[in-house]
């Protein structure tokens, strides 16, 4: 509403009311000119008021009179209120539009305004619609012909609907997850801060169990991220109906997600609790029209035994969880203190690790492979040392794991590929009589786009080929290797490189992947070797892949050889090679170097 309209109304008005009091009764030109003046100024005037409350689509203007009955209801009006000017024209202002609990105190305000001069404050209300739902308005009040006997209030009430919604649509967004629609990290931290309070009071316990979703990541590259939405939203209802309204539960971030469980009392209880959430994966997933099986990794906290805020458990949960990994897809993991000092030892060696390798604290070992049937040295196996220059030596099976999490497996992986090659060309230089040295590249190490150009150039600058150089994979490298791996294998397959497959039977262990494989040898882990003397089972297996790898064409190597016996069996069942401790341990290429040269021999029965 313009105010210097109201305000020249008002003066027309009184205008008005003084000519006609003043020239009441008479007769004169003047007189009757002026008081036409003035009305067809007050008529113009009401015009213009009148169109400019009907020209505002999205400002609702309403009029009342002393007792609050409706004597004005612009288009507007009608439209928020659902009211159209006929319905409402007599009505009360708190019987069409004031819900019941707002309606005392209106009418006393209205009151106040009309006896006292008490005005009514611009506010945000909600007041109600033709069909009972609130509407979100902020409302103004203007009082004309105030302290007469005639006062109109008008009210002119702007509508918030949409910015209403979008508020609440910001709020939404700020504190849960937009696809999930569970409480955002933020979100869930205050309300398991007000869970521990009511907790500590009862004295009772929580259990705090975080859950990450295995392979994540491959599902979305895979199937796409509209498939992996749709498996994150199906996961949530199934948590939901495991879970009870006092238990609370967050999406952390894209595959992880967090479920607290106040009030926990007995320790059975923890179990069922654990169990519960792994039978959610028991029914595979429907995505891209196929049933898909998924698992996921637990790690589980205790309150108080594992902290006594929301962040430690979190965070303490969130170290089990990476701990479970480590175990395998599935797994479940507790957090306890121990766990945690493992784990700040492994982030401080991998530190160390990089340090290492600035510092040429790595060297290669080398271990033969003896013929079985000759006890001829026939190749050796790289293995990689660490040796720190303060401490004792650090363990392959230690380091190894946490390069590759780390990355730096990859700087590692090119260390020892460089090392090989040259240690190689040096004893090829010197006539030693030594035909193949094989490397061990991982998993980590093969999902490298240019793996193959660096093995290619690093035999290049030491003049070496297939017969020089080999590689070791475990099985599980190959049976998830893609099909830029499985080309580039192909080739080298082709040139005639031995590619053998280590720590076979540890794996998938299925003997129908190898048709499938470009491989030339297997490797029989030393487990099995270990144990087929006195294990029925394992000597089965042994010669199960025996006999299918020299079906197949393949060199059959058996690992971890430690007397007699294993080696009388493994010749039983005709092994090519042979490579363990009963021959020779992994030694530096220098001693190496003596048992090439005859200089140094091993078990008797082996020749150089």
């Amino acid at each position: 509403m313009n105010g210097h309209d109201c305000v020249f109304r008002r003066w027309l008005v009184r205008r008005w009311q003084q000519l006609r009091s003043r020239w009441s009764g008479a007769d004169s030109d003047g007189a009757r000119a002026d008081i036409e003046l003035v009305r067809r100024q007050y008529l113009e005037s009401e015009q213009r008021f009148r169109a400019l409350l009907e020209s505002l689509p999205r400002v609702a203007v309403q009029g009342y009179d002393r007792e609050r009955r409706v004597i004005y209801w612009n288009e507007a009006s009608s439209r928020l209120y659902g009211y159209d000017a006929g319905e409402a024209q007599g009505q009360l202002l708190e019987d069409l539009i004031i819900p019941a609990p707002m309606r005392e105190q209106v009418i006393r305000a209205h009151q106040a305004w009309v006896k006292d001069g008490v005005e009514i404050p611009a506010e945000e209300l909600e007041l109600q619609h033709k069909h009972g739902e609130l509407v979100p308005v902020l409302s103004h009040h203007v009082m004309l012909g105030e302290h007469t006997t005639h006062p109109l209030m008008f009210c002119v009430d702007v509508d918030l609907t949409d910015q209403k919604r979008a508020y609440r649509a910001l709020a939404f967004a700020t504190r849960f997850d937009a696809l999930t629609h569970l409480p955002n990290r933020q979100t869930f931290e205050a309300q398991l801060d007000e869970a521990l309070i009511y907790c500590r009071r009862q004295s009772a316990g929580m259990i705090l169990i975080y859950l990450d979703i295995d392979r994540f990541v491959a599902i979305n590259d895979a199937l796409g991220y509209e498939h992996g939405d749709r498996l994150l939203v199906e996961l949530t209802r199934r948590l939901h109906q495991v879970t009870s309204t006092s238990d609370i539960m967050s999406r952390l971030s894209g595959d992880e997600f967090v479920i607290a469980f106040p009030m926990f009392q007995r320790q059975e209880v923890l179990l069922q609790l654990v169990h519960k959430i792994q039978q959610v994966f028991r029914t595979p997933f429907l995505m891209d029209g196929a049933r898909h099986q998924v698992t996921a990794c637990l790690g589980i906290s205790l309150y108080p035994d594992n902290g006594e805020t929301a962040g430690e458990l979190i965070r303490n949960a969130d170290v089990a969880k990476n701990r479970a990994k480590l175990d395998g897809y599935g797994s479940v993991w507790f957090y306890d203190q121990k766990l945690h000092d493992e784990l700040l030892y492994q982030h401080r060696l991998v530190d160390r690790l990089a340090e290492a390798l600035d510092n040429g604290e790595f060297a290669l070992h080398y271990q033969p492979q003896v013929s079985v049937a000759s006890g001829r040295i026939e190749h050796l196996e790289a293995l990689l040392r660490w040796q720190p220059a303060e401490g004792p030596p650090i363990s392959p099976a230690e380091f190894i794991p946490l390069a590759e999490r780390s990355g730096l497996i990859h700087r590692l992986g090119d260390w020892v590929m460089e090392a090989a090659c040259q240690q190689r060309a040096l004893w090829r230089d010197a006539g030693l009589a030594i035909e193949r040295i094989d490397i061990n590249v991982s998993g980590r190490q093969m999902s490298r786009p240019d793996i193959f150009q660096r093995f290619a150039d690093c035999l290049a600058r030491h003049d070496l080929g297939p017969r020089d150089i080999g590689l070791e994979l475990t099985e599980n490298v190959l049976i998830e290797a893609d099909d830029r791996v499985l080309e580039g294998l192909r080739r080298l397959y082709d040139l005639g490189f031995r590619i053998a497959i280590d720590d076979f039977g540890t794996g998938y262990s299925s003997l129908s992947y190898l048709k499938h494989f470009p491989v030339t040898a297997l490797k029989i882990d030393r487990t099995f070797v270990r144990d087929a003397p006195e294990q029925p089972e394992d000597r089965a297996i042994m010669e199960a892949a025996v006999f299918i790898g020299h079906r197949l064409g393949l060199e059959v190597v058996a690992e971890g050889v430690e007397n007699r016996e294993q080696l009388t069996l493994i010749r039983e069942m005709h092994c090519d090679l042979a490579q363990g401790f009963y021959f020779f341990r992994p030694m530096p290429a220098l001693e190496m170097e003596r048992v090439l040269g005859g200089l140094v021999t091993g078990h008797p029965g082996v020749s150089g």
